[in-house]
């Protein structure tokens, strides 16, 4: 195998599992918060054109979902792939398959590219939107689904590098990527200094350009091996087997993304029967949620590494412990954050709104919510673990029945029990995470991801 002047993996089928979980777990951590803090930005800027920019880029956002939806399951195979075949150090394989991830990350990008640019406006019409949120819709759309590769490339490429054990050069990346989206924001929306005033088209140009850069240089660093593979593109051969087993990884990985989001607007749909108050008090407690959750997620990842390296070097025992470590680790987290938002539920809320009613709403959810923390963490870092082992079809049976038949079902009935009401749809969402974090614990205790050949 090649090696560059940089290297940041780490071989993690050797050594003491906490200290490669840590080492890999923080760059992750900070990359969540350095991605979200990426679409962050451009609605702070945009803010400040009024509620129609505000509207279309939001509405802009709900149809990048889609996009969101291919990405998670293209990167969970990627990373099951990768990490199985670095882990047996089968170095070759590794560049195969890094080489057939790029072109189905290619090939989705053409496809979703074609539709943002062709047919933006029939689903902003379907979500309701109004003639001057189209106008102003239609133009961010085209250029952000029409640079869409930048961010699936640049995304698939960092979920390599994660797949090696590198979390270092993808935080490198999209903090060069950040930094660029900041910049331009303001200049192009607001057209200071010679730049043109280009309103909301102006944060789409600045989001694409960012992600661009960020992608030129994810390719050098392929390219010249400089995080411990190289790729060769003179050399690349499309393998339709290869591309094959990352699909059948991918589209179930896929599903638990769309799941999700799914059944959140099933959800936010019975909320809204409630009033604009319930609707306040659920968008603040989700916001919260995602916050505890990215943790989460930068644990998982660094889980699911661990768990398909070592599977790949033939420790099923150490990947199981790994999965496990982990799952303490954030559970820990969790429930000490929760029992903090039980306590303070009120004062948390106030942070954001401090209308007496969204605070009391707000806080009656997060104290419900809160219950369920440490079952989250079941949830989540187990069923990333499953997927590093390529076993993606169990965590969408999973995801798919707590979230979309309990938690619907149980969201009809509770609130018409007795005088439960909204309390009811809280305790709905609280009882499905239990549920899903029993049943993905079970899964991951007692299931045949051990022996599975991907």
């Amino acid at each position: 195998m090649e090696k560059g002047s940089v290297k940041n993996h780490i071989d993690l089928t050797q050594g003491k599992i906490s200290r490669n979980l840590l080492k890999l777990a923080w760059p992750m951590i900070l990359g969540n918060l350095l991605q979200n803090f990426f679409n962050l930005v451009d609605m702070i800027f945009v803010g400040r054109l009024g509620p129609d920019a505000i509207a279309a880029v939001s509405l802009s956002g709900i149809l990048m979902m889609v996009v969101w939806t291919a990405i998670s399951g293209l990167s969970i195979g990627t990373t099951a792939m990768v990490s199985r075949f670095f882990g047996a150090k089968d170095y070759r394989q590794t560049k195969i398959m890094a080489n057939q991830t790029l072109f189905l990350g290619l090939i989705t990008s053409v496809v979703l590219g074609i539709l943002g640019i062709f047919w933006p406006e029939p689903p902003l019409v379907l979500l309701g939107a109004s003639k001057e949120v189209i106008h102003l819709s239609v133009p961010y759309i085209r250029v952000v689904f029409g640079g869409t590769f930048t961010l699936i490339i640049t995304f698939l490429i960092c979920a390599i590098f994660r797949g090696i054990g590198d979390a270092v050069t993808p935080v490198k990346i999209w903090t060069i990527a950040t930094v660029l989206n900041i910049i331009l924001d303001p200049l192009l929306i607001f057209g200071l200094g010679p730049f043109p005033r280009l309103g909301v088209l102006g944060a789409a140009i600045a989001t694409v350009f960012g992600q661009g850069i960020g992608l030129l240089i994810a390719i050098y660093a392929l390219l010249k091996g400089m995080s411990y593979i190289r790729i060769e593109w003179r050399k690349f051969r499309l393998d339709f087997n290869m591309v094959w087993r990352i699909v059948k990884i991918a589209v179930p990985g896929s599903m638990n993304g769309f799941f999700r989001s799914v059944s959140s607007l099933i959800l936010m749909r019975f909320v809204a029967v409630y009033g604009t108050i319930a609707i306040a008090a659920y968008g603040i407690g989700l916001r919260l949620l995602l916050m505890v959750m990215m943790p989460g997620w930068a644990i998982g990842s660094a889980a699911a590494t661990l768990v398909g390296q070592n599977l790949g070097a033939r420790k099923p025992e150490r990947a199981e412990k790994s999965g496990w470590l982990a799952t303490f680790l954030y559970g820990a987290f969790l429930t000490a954050t929760g029992l903090l938002l039980f306590i303070f539920a009120k004062p948390v809320i106030s942070i954001f709104n401090t209308e007496p009613e969204v605070v009391k709403t707000g806080a009656t959810y997060l104290r419900i919510i809160s219950v369920s923390f440490p079952f989250i963490a079941l949830g989540i870092v187990p069923g990333m673990s499953l997927g590093g082992a390529g076993d993606t079809k169990s965590t969408m049976y999973v995801i798919g029945f707590s979230l979309l038949l309990f938690q619907i079902s149980v969201a009809i009935y509770l609130p018409t029990l007795g005088n439960l009401g909204l309390s009811g749809i809280w305790l709905a969402i609280c009882s499905s995470y239990i549920l899903q974090g029993i049943l993905m614990a079970i899964v991951f205790h007692f299931g045949a991801w051990r022996q599975k050949k991907i």
